[in-house]
Formats: structure tokens, sequence, C-alpha cells
């Protein structure tokens, strides 16, 4: 529990500071190339702990006590007074362009930390599991088509499209459905069946992925390609658990229950949970050191928020069987560059999706969720963390370009007006659209707040 906050709480840190610190960079750089003064540049909000400034009439650079972002103040004639000779450098007095490039060049720069994040990632490999299924569960569409645990998909296509596109990982795999899902199309998928000697086309239709379902495992349930696909070998086993009573041992492999054979994990663990009120235990046939045994398996009750399911207290599953995944230069770069277009676009219609009602508000998130996916993302090694930095790093840019007052894209807006006009926006409707602004972005951080709150501590 105490490694799992110093990891959520140490990533925390590091991501935001270093996203604020690029964000603000961008604005900063941009302007000093304008000729604009730059007269702070603060990573964090309220009370100064630290500053430095090499000599009256520098930047001052700051860090303050509130770590959920930071600033860049320029001179300003709006806000201080600025003496003639220094009218030229105050961003006021800039023309529309360079203003613009000053607003824009932050979220600008988070995006170019994506593409480079995710390029170092395309570069270096990364282990991930192979897009190998596990059984499907009864009655999904992946059990009704007929695909068993073993199956590994191949490739896929939108509906419309004769190209057929590799599926190099399971990761792979759940980013097209979760883009296919938000895209509203139908996905057709290639498999390879498990005896290796034919392969079949799936068809997953729109109506199946579900309209405005929040995009998550849940999805994949439901069409049944759920992956992981492994070995039913008993993991830690919780000392006084079931499993310990019934006479397993990390190790064992389990071959059969009640005479089916078992064949994967994910089979094994869906019989456990199942059983609830059985007459009998269960017999479970196992291969310990080359030796076959039977033993009696009683499974524990237990509850998932009012469903009752079955435990047997221990992990189930061998690690899946996974393959290194890299890119050369020249791929690894357009790997960057597409990966982080199509995450852009998948946030952008995620967004719209939302705000008409047609995609839960429930897939908002706020600062918790960030520091347990850091902290998960830093355990589990550089790859999946610079992989998370990169998600994050975009996510900042994209809702900084949204046409909100406050924030850079509303900034912009206001230039866009401005350029078309002649004019810039009057004081008296900045005064209404900056109230109007500070208003949707605390209903936004409230909702996604709470949603952090129901995930971590709500019912399971």
């Amino acid at each position: 529990m105490l490694n799992n906050f110093f990891f959520s709480t140490f990533g925390f840190i590091v991501t935001l500071g270093l996203l604020v610190i690029v964000h603000e960079w961008g604005h900063y750089q941009v302007a000093r190339w304008c000729g604009v003064r730059v007269l702070r540049f603060s990573v964090g909000f309220g009370s100064v702990l630290w500053r430095r400034q090499n000599h009256p009439g520098a930047t001052e650079f700051t860090l303050s006590a509130l770590p959920l972002g930071g600033y860049v103040r320029f001179l300003d004639s709006r806000e201080d007074l600025v003496s003639p000779s220094e009218r030229a450098m105050a961003f006021d007095a800039q023309p529309l362009r360079k203003r613009a490039a000053i607003v824009a060049a932050g979220p600008v720069l988070n995006l170019l930390l994506a593409v480079l994040l995710y390029t170092v990632v395309a570069w270096s490999g990364k282990k991930e599991p192979q897009a190998v299924l596990a059984t499907p569960p009864a009655g999904s569409l992946a059990a009704d088509a007929g695909l068993v645990a073993g199956d590994r998909v191949l490739a896929s296509r939108s509906a419309g499209s004769d190209e057929w596109r590799d599926v190099v990982s399971f990761a792979d795999l759940i980013q097209t459905l979760g883009q296919t899902a938000v895209e509203g199309q139908s996905l057709h998928l290639l498999v390879g069946k498990e005896d290796g000697r034919k392969r079949q086309e799936v068809l997953l239709e729109r109506a199946h992925l579900g309209e405005g379902a929040e995009l998550n495992l849940k999805t994949m349930a439901r069409v049944g390609l759920r992956g992981g696909y492994a070995e039913p070998v008993m993991g830690n086993i919780k000392p006084g658990g079931a499993a310990q009573q019934a006479g397993l041992q990390k190790g064992d492999l389990v071959l059969a229950v009640d005479e089916q054979i078992v064949p994967d994990a994910a089979w094994l663990r869906d019989r456990i949970r199942a059983h609830i009120d059985a007459p009998a235990p269960m017999r479970w046939a196992v291969e310990r050191a080359g030796q076959r045994l039977t033993l009696q398996v009683s499974p524990k009750l237990a509850h998932e928020g009012e469903t009752r399911i079955g435990k047997v207290e221990a992990y189930i599953g061998a690690l899946p069987p996974t393959v290194v995944v890299s890119y050369g230069f020249a791929d690894g770069l357009e790997r960057g560059v597409a990966r982080t277009v199509e995450m852009a676009s998948f946030s952008l219609k995620m967004l719209g999706r939302m705000l008409v009602g047609e995609a839960s508000l429930k897939n908002l998130s706020g600062p918790l969720s960030i520091a347990e996916g850091a902290g998960q993302s830093v355990q589990r090694g550089l790859s999946d963390y610079l992989e998370f930095l990169a998600l994050v790093s975009l996510s900042l840019g994209v809702l900084n370009l949204l046409p909100l007052p406050l924030l850079d894209g509303g900034h912009l807006m206001y230039y866009l007006f401005e350029g078309l006009t002649g004019r810039p926006v009057s004081d008296d409707w900045l005064k209404w659209l900056q109230r109007g602004g500070a208003l949707a972005l605390l209903l936004m951080m409230s909702i996604a707040l709470s949603n952090d709150l129901v995930r971590l501590f709500g019912p399971p």
C-alpha cells in the first residue's frame, strides 16, 4: 500500500512537473523569439517557494506551492505600467500573428513531446502481450463465432476499407477496437485459428460495440475479445485460503475440472466464479512435478458489489506470451506521428460525444487517476511510463486548444475574431466569456474529480 502510494506520488509529481515545464517553455521561448519581455516563468501557483533571477530585468523563475499547473507572465500594458522605452517588448503591442504564435506554442509543444515519446518507444522496442485470445465468455460475439482460447488476431480493417492492417499486439487490438467504437464503425478481424491450419474473418458490427459505451475492457468482454491468454498455472496462494486448504501449490498446472479439459486460465477463473451454492466441491486434475494429482477444491463465497462469486484465494495464470514490438528510424517516427494523431483525434471525438450525450461523462479523468496511472506505469517499466507521459502530454495539448475562455484555445478564438473583424473582443464581452469559461472548467474539474473518487473509493 505504502509502495503504491510512493510510486503514485512520485510519478504524479514528475509527470505534471515535466509537462507543465514543457508547456510553459513553449510560450516562453516563442515569446523571446518574438521580442516579448517575459517577467516570470512559474511552475505551480500560489506562494513562491523558490525563485531565481539572474539580474534585474531578467525573467524571474519560480517554484510555487500549488503544483497543479504553471504560467508565464509577459510585459503587458493591460496589466502593468509600461515605459515608452519598453513598449515594443509588451505582449499586447505585438502583431496578431505573433500573439497567436506565442499562445499556440504551449499546447503545440505538448503535442510534439507526445510525438517524440511515442517515437522513442517505437525505436527502443517494447515487450507486449501477443494478440492471443483467452476463452471468450459464453454468449459473446466471439464465442458465437467459434473463437476459442489460443486463437490469434492477425489483422483488422474498418468497414468500407479493403486494406488490412496488421495487429502487432493485444494493446494494438484494444486501441483499434476503441478507435472504431468512437468512430461508430464496424470492424473486421482476421483471426488465425488455434490449430494454425486456417484463418477466419470475424465481423464486429457497430451495434455490437455499443453506442456511447465506456471504452474500456468491458467493451472487449462484451464482444468476447479478452486477451491475456495464459496457461492455467497456479501462482501465489493465500495462506489459509481455499486453494491452500485443497492442497494446491504454486506452479501446479490445472489439466481438468470435473472431467472437463481446462483450455486456459480465463476459463478456469470463470468456472471458479460460477461455483456458488454447489452441492459438491470441484474435482481438479493437476500436474505437479510430472505427476497427475486429483484434488477436491471448494471455492469460498465472496461478493463483487451485489454479485455473488466463488474464489479460491490464489492467483491463476502464467505470464501471457509476449512479443517485442519495435520499429526502424523512419517507421518509428511515422509511428510516433500516427499514434499522436490517432490519440488526439480519439480525445476530440470522445469529448464531442460526451458533449452531445453519446458517451458517458465517466470517461473524464482527473488528478487522482493521473497519479494512479503514473504510479502503475512507473512500476511496469520505462517504456510504459513514457507512453503514459505521451498520453497525458497530448491530452494536455488537446485540452488547451479547446475554444474555452481561460484556455489557450480561448485566446486563439479571440484572435480569430480579431483577424476576421479587424478589432479585438470588447472588454465587456471578455469579462462575460472569462466567467463562462471559468464555470465550464470548474464543472469539468468537478466531474473529473468525482469520477476519480468513485473509481478509487467507490463500490467495485
